[in-house]
């Protein structure tokens, strides 16, 4: 879909004047390097935050790989790397390309930075528990609402836009379960003002057979779009009973700055001692007891934990 068209040219040379505000001038140079000339009518949207080193590194190499094509019987190598060599493997490919940055240049990102799975949901849930996902409606089923760090209000549908090197997971039924993921590249505006995702895959079935490595694009808005396993921890979230993970961690933490948790169950899991802790902030806040960790909840056990800290 990609072409080198020349009249984009200055776009790129404008967008490499206009990232080092935000990445450092050598990670644009290199950034702007990697991605292909957008499409005409099409406008390069900056990455609104640094691309990291190690992210360049994987867009790298996962586009050394376009064009690698499954076997007639279904064998690839990402899923005999895996374990499984005839597995359905759009998950196995972003994991054998991290493995390979890990490998080539001495990094430790598979199952710290990015997960290492092939289950339906599991990267998903990875990236839940590490406190980097944010849902494309800006709510996530069995934990809640979504707000951007630092907002007083709750995230609008399809307002993110996402970073080169976040994950991006898709689903084809109305359970809403994962059912395809792949790694985004850059982002665009189209000339009706329309955000384009532009990622690397493999395995998207709905492509005819065999199965290959390569580029796509999906609409900002696609409703096959649950969500962004994220670069870097840009939301946060509503924790409820049986939650866990970083968010989980962190919430607790402030419970205990603000003296209403032992330290002994910053445990990282929403139990029922953090759960009647909870309630207390909303008793002492005047919000309805709920025992769910909500936006006005957070925003005032914050506010708890710092007056508890001040001189």
């Amino acid at each position: 879909m990609m072409r080198l068209i020349r009249h984009v040219l200055p776009l790129l040379l404008c967008a490499a004047l206009l990232l080092p505000a935000a990445c450092g001038e050598q990670a644009a140079d290199a950034y702007l390097a990697l991605i292909p000339a957008a499409e005409a009518g099409e406008t390069l949207i900056l990455p609104a935050y640094p691309v990291p080193d190690h992210v360049l590194l994987l867009l790298q190499t996962a586009q050394n790989e376009i064009g690698y094509t499954e076997e007639r019987s279904g064998f690839t190598k990402y899923g005999d790397w895996a374990g499984d060599p005839t597995a359905e493997w759009c998950a196995e490919f972003l994991c054998w390309c991290v493995h390979r940055v890990d490998t080539e240049h001495h990094a430790q990102l598979l199952d710290r930075v990015y997960p290492n799975y092939s289950g339906t949901n599991t990267g998903r849930n990875w990236f839940l528990r590490e406190g980097r996902y944010i849902a494309r409606t800006g709510f996530v089923p069995s934990w809640g609402s979504q707000w951007y760090k630092g907002a007083s209000g709750p995230m609008e549908k399809n307002s993110y836009i996402p970073q080169p090197g976040d994950w991006v997971f898709l689903t084809d039924n109305a359970d809403c379960d994962t059912s395809h993921v792949a790694l985004v590249e850059y982002c665009t505006r189209d000339e009706s003002g329309r955000v384009l995702v532009h990622v690397i895959e493999g395995n998207n079935v709905t492509k005819p057979a065999p199965q290959s490595v390569a580029r796509n694009v999906y609409p900002l808005d696609y409703w096959k779009i649950l969500g962004y396993g994220t670069v870097y921890d840009l939301a946060d979230i509503a924790l409820r009973f049986g939650n866990k993970g970083v968010k989980v961690k962190a919430l607790q933490q402030a419970l205990v700055a603000a003296g209403l948790l032992d330290p002994q169950y910053t445990t990282g899991q929403y139990g029922a001692i953090t759960e009647e802790a909870i309630r207390t902030v909303q008793r002492m806040s005047g919000i309805a007891e709920s025992g769910i960790a909500n936006h006005e909840t957070q925003m005032a056990l914050n506010a708890m934990a710092a007056g508890a800290s001040a001189p």
